[in-house]
């Protein structure tokens, strides 16, 4: 038995609670004690014999706090929980309804005046859904249930009372989980490029939306493919690869109680796509506004899709809209976050097949690029100049959409300059450069600001003018000498023809000539006429020379005397320019 009571304000809270019977054993009391700041406390039902009556009050130091309340256990009594059966029996003409059995509480033992009220509510949500009326155990009636859905998980509980006793209910029964009967999916849709130019290289999935929660189930997948059907069977939820030139796709639940169809796509790209699409987001920054433009022609409908950048094929969500609609709004649940982009597809499906428009990348909410930019140095031009590139900032990385960048110059003195540069290109051609070594960065800029400087590198640009520089130099170096060279020789020159005939008389003849006469030279061979012809090559006689050694005792020759006439010496090097003397 749980009593509780109100705090009295004046008198505090009682120390122990008293039991005293009045029917079976007659002034028996019984204490049981409060823990400190509890105004309730729970007594097993072992102490208490049933049907009695009871006096109840508290105490705190001897001294009842109120008078004694009189408690009848015959009508005051909270029953255990009553039992539901785990088989659950559904309709064969509607397998939306289903019946379930279940059987009183084991206390007490009369059933006669007992209630009972059951709830179901769908798996993992709150709210729970109370079956109207509620039944009474005598006669024992099944609980229905009516307006399920097909592939989806149900829980169920109840509770009873004693008819006497309107606010005092039994305790919850433990919760019986079932599941509907499977069904095909309903809404089946393609992730990835199936339509694009390069759909070959990237492999496309069929998507189906996933059952209720709690519901295990398998599927049949069914391609046309060049003729001929290809099935699998057992596929696990909720995706599917496609063959490369499948025609259609169709899909279904394994093990349902009717032989249902196939829920069937066409795979075929043809058709006119939207185009004009446009992704903004709302004033809230919670939800992302699509909209676009489509002509005039028969439609069946309008598909959106989107997923975040970065996910896999799997995590694509779409909504399916009637063709007349050209604008949605997409909530994803809250899911949206600020600064990561979206990729938002919108097809049009017809009866001639699909046709996608262009992706568009959306934000709930731009912010500040995270990095800038890295660069490196091209081949410079013929003329010189250097040229510089770029890599784009990846996506995640720059939270929005480009606006432009920005490249930072600071030369060896500290002198910086910064310019914005198109955010369409990726290299940038240095005109204004002169000779030196600069460092170089740059920064990438959104709707939302300007992100952080990228890495920075070195550019040296070496002095191509030194050779124009040099030049004068020489010039200069080399010209004064010689001009005054030229000066000097041209002034003296009359001094020089007017002394000349002193050298003759001081010097001797052969000091003042130019170019020696071989003429003059007595070196001791004999003058050699210029008519001596040399003898043709047959007449010369041959001699043959064998080298010997010299007798013993024979003493070698001297050197022959060299006649020095001095005439030869004034055209010698002096000792001095041999380095004959120190």
């Amino acid at each position: 038995m749980n009593c509780s009571w109100e705090p009295l304000e004046d008198l505090g809270a009682p120390s122990t609670l008293h039991f005293q019977s009045q029917k079976y054993h007659l002034n028996r009391t019984q204490v049981v004690a409060v823990p400190a700041g509890r105004s309730w406390v729970t007594i097993p039902r072992e102490l208490f014999t049933e049907f009695d009556t009871l006096l109840v009050w508290g105490a705190k130091a001897g001294g009842p706090l109120w008078p004694p309340i009189s408690v009848d256990l015959e009508t005051r009594v909270k029953l255990d929980a009553p039992r539901l059966s785990p088989d659950i029996n559904f309709s064969e003409d509607d397998p939306l309804e289903t019946t379930v059995q279940w059987a009183p509480p084991t206390w007490p033992h009369h059933q006669e005046d007992m209630v009972c009220q059951f709830y179901y509510r769908r798996c993992q949500e709150e709210a729970w859904t109370l079956l109207e009326p509620e039944l009474k155990s005598i006669p024992l009636t099944p609980v229905e249930i009516q307006d399920l859905e097909l592939a989806t998980g149900y829980e169920m509980s109840g509770r009873c009372r004693m008819q006497v006793e309107e606010d005092l209910w039994g305790e919850w029964s433990p919760i019986l989980s079932f599941q509907t009967p499977p069904s095909a999916p309903k809404d089946v849709w393609v992730s990835g490029n199936l339509c694009g130019p390069r759909a070959a290289e990237q492999e496309a999935l069929l998507l189906w939306k996933a059952p209720g929660p709690c519901v295990q189930m398998s599927y049949r997948v069914q391609f046309w493919l060049g003729g001929r059907e290809v099935l699998q069977e057992g596929t696990p939820c909720c995706s599917s690869s496609i063959p490369t030139q499948a025609e259609w796709a169709g899909v279904s639940a394994v093990n349902t109680s009717t032989r249902e169809i196939f829920t069937n796509l066409s795979l075929a790209c043809s058709g006119s796509a939207p185009h004009d699409v446009v992704v903004s987001s709302t004033t809230d920054s919670k939800e992302l506004l699509v909209t676009w433009q489509q002509e005039a022609r028969e439609l069946w409908e309008h598909v959106v899709d989107w997923a975040r950048d970065g996910d896999t094929p799997e995590n694509l969500s779409w909504v399916r809209l009637p063709p007349g609609n050209l604008s949605v709004l997409l909530s994803d649940s809250g899911n949206f976050e600020k600064g990561v982009p979206y990729q938002i597809t919108v097809t049009t499906v017809s009866p001639w097949g699909l046709a996608p428009a262009p992706s568009v990348w959306g934000f709930i909410e731009e912010l500040a690029p995270l990095m800038g930019p890295e660069l490196w140095r091209l081949q410079d031009a013929p003329s010189g100049i250097p040229t510089i590139a770029w890599r784009e900032v990846p996506r995640h990385q720059l939270r929005g959409h480009l606006t432009h960048y920005t490249l930072c110059i600071q030369s060896e003195t500290g002198f910086r300059v910064c310019t914005n540069v198109s955010g369409v290109t990726q290299n940038a051609t240095l005109t204004n450069l002169h000779w030196g070594t600069f460092e170089l960065w740059m920064t990438v800029s959104n709707m939302a600001g300007q992100g952080p400087p990228g890495p920075r590198i070195q550019l040296h640009l070496p002095d191509n003018t030194l050779k124009w520089k040099v030049l004068p130099g020489v010039l200069l170096l080399w010209g004064v000498p010689l001009m005054g060279l030229l000066l000097a020789i041209s002034g003296s020159s009359f001094l020089l023809a007017r002394c000349t005939h002193l050298w003759h008389k001081v010097l001797p003849h052969w000091v003042w000539e130019n170019v020696p006469d071989p003429a003059k030279s007595n070196s001791g061979q004999p003058h050699i006429e210029e008519g001596l012809q040399a003898r043709p090559l047959e007449d010369v006689p041959i001699l043959e020379v064998q080298e010997m050694e010299p007798p013993p005792g024979m003493e070698p020759s001297q050197p022959l005397t060299t006649l020095d006439y001095g005439y030869e010496k004034h055209f010698l090097p002096t000792p001095e320019e041999l380095g004959l003397l120190g």
